[in-house]
């Protein structure tokens, strides 16, 4: 059996910021992930740009996360952090997915990680609270791994659940979790053009109250509209999508957009049944979407699809019980806490579970809110850090705290915060909570504290 000083479970953004901050901080380090490739819903999901890195003019995300940026930039594979045509938060940050799969693997390598991909997790087993091994699955078959701290940045809390945690599942009302959503990325699409339309339709465009002007101010077209040609096709009976508008972000390639646009209601990311019947579903909409950007969307009439996906994106499914439960409330009020270990300005932002409509409440222009540590661990785990999308939050705050830039944070800080418990061998729950900032700090996070 092979032993490491951390392990974490899941290859995405947060899981692998986790691993570069535990490997940078000299803890033996692994990282499993179940594609071919880290990077999770950038790679694996096709979701882009990463947004928002930014709460008005301060950049409330930067440590290893921002660092990632500036390896893409400087090989020409993103512009950085541009503003955001959509009008909805402050700045997004478009970048080449294949590029980044790279860059991502050559900071868990370049700081001393191992890498172990195409397996999953089969069991876990546990003593006294503290998970001892677990059992994973890929083609050499069953194998065990231990080690003295695990991170559970699976998405869904496979990890945490399965050694004992307790979980919540949605939201809170019925358990409806917010819709998934298949990614599709088009090629050789005349922005130009687009952006004509756009100008000539600011009716069309809810979002910018009249003022498209906004279209110009990035060198990469972020939007979302054409409200009046999407009603005409679902009245056609060309769509049945159950969305309002058309939501699509150029990427670090022009004339290359992700269409955000599908919506998968009903389905449980944690059971693979409906996650199968979900992916037939989002590719069904994907078709359709095709057909309707080309038929009605002038600029697209030439493009073409790349790819759908690959993989199906999902928003939300567990979140663990911790210690404390970060709430809409706190969001909201930019509640301080002692435990700080990063920060966002990204709002809630619900995709409605029960079909049409996106429910926002977003905090004062520059609004900059807190992520505590004691929302990574639980009561009772002694040996497990959750981070990521399934960190412990209520359904409203989950809303603002999953997307890429905030989960990348929240991982920096897991991994620091592992590596301190595995070499000091203390349970999570007792981390000196100051020395891990004094680290973050160290490592270029912004914290205030």
């Amino acid at each position: 059996m092979k032993s490491f000083d951390v392990i974490v479970m899941g290859g995405g953004v947060s899981g692998t910021m986790a691993a570069v901050a535990a490997a940078k901080s000299g803890a033996k380090t692994l990282i499993v992930e179940s594609q071919g490739y880290l990077g999770g819903t950038l790679t694996a999901n096709g979701v882009g740009p990463m947004m928002t890195f930014h709460a008005g003019e301060k950049q409330a995300v930067q440590g290893l996360t921002d660092e990632l940026i500036e390896r893409l930039k400087r090989i020409g594979k993103s512009p950085g952090h541009i503003f955001d045509t959509v009008g909805f938060t402050y700045s997004v940050t478009p970048f080449d997915a294949e590029a980044m799969k790279v860059e991502l693997e050559s900071m868990v390598l370049e700081n001393g990680g191992d890498i172990l991909y195409h397996t999953m997790l089969a069991e876990v087993k546990t003593e006294e609270d503290r998970i001892t091994e677990i059992t994973v699955c890929n083609k050499s078959g069953l194998s065990s791994l231990s080690a003295k701290v695990f991170i559970d940045a699976t998405g869904d809390a496979d990890l945490s659940v399965r050694a004992g945690a307790a979980y919540t599942k949605g939201r809170e009302s019925d358990g409806a979790a917010q819709p998934m959503t298949l990614k599709m990325k088009m090629i050789n699409v005349d922005i130009p053009r687009v952006k004509e339309y756009i100008h000539a339709h600011p009716e069309d465009f809810p979002l910018y109250n009249g003022d498209t002007s906004i279209i110009e101010q990035a060198p990469r077209l972020s939007t979302a509209g054409f409200v009046s040609l999407f009603k005409e096709a679902k009245a056609k009976g060309e769509i049945s999508i159950p969305r309002e508008d058309i939501l699509f972000f150029e990427t670090n390639t022009p004339g290359e957009v992700i269409m955000n646009t599908t919506r998968i209601l009903g389905h449980d990311g944690t059971d693979a049944w409906s996650l199968s019947r979900a992916e037939t579903i989002g590719r069904k909409q994907c078709r359709e979407l095709e057909l309707f950007v080309k038929k009605y969307i002038p600029g697209f009439e030439e493009a073409h699809v790349e790819f759908t996906g690959p993989s199906i994106g999902v928003r939300g499914s567990r979140q663990i019980v911790g210690v404390y439960t970060l709430t809409a409330e706190d969001i909201l009020a930019q509640k301080p806490f002692d435990d700080v270990i990063a920060h966002s300005g990204y709002p809630i932002d619900i995709h409605s579970p029960d079909g049409e409509g996106t429910k926002h409440e977003k905090l004062v222009w520059g609004g900059m809110y807190s992520i505590p540590y004691r929302t990574l661990i639980t009561p009772n785990l002694k040996n497990v850090i959750v981070i990521g999308r399934c960190l412990s939050a209520t359904f409203e705050a989950q809303a603002a705290v999953r997307t890429t830039p905030t989960t990348g944070a929240i991982g920096h800080a897991g991994g620091v915060a592992a590596a301190e418990a595995a070499q000091q061998g203390i349970d999570v729950q007792h981390v000196d909570i100051t020395k891990v900032q004094a680290i973050l700090k160290q490592q270029g996070a912004y914290l205030e504290v």
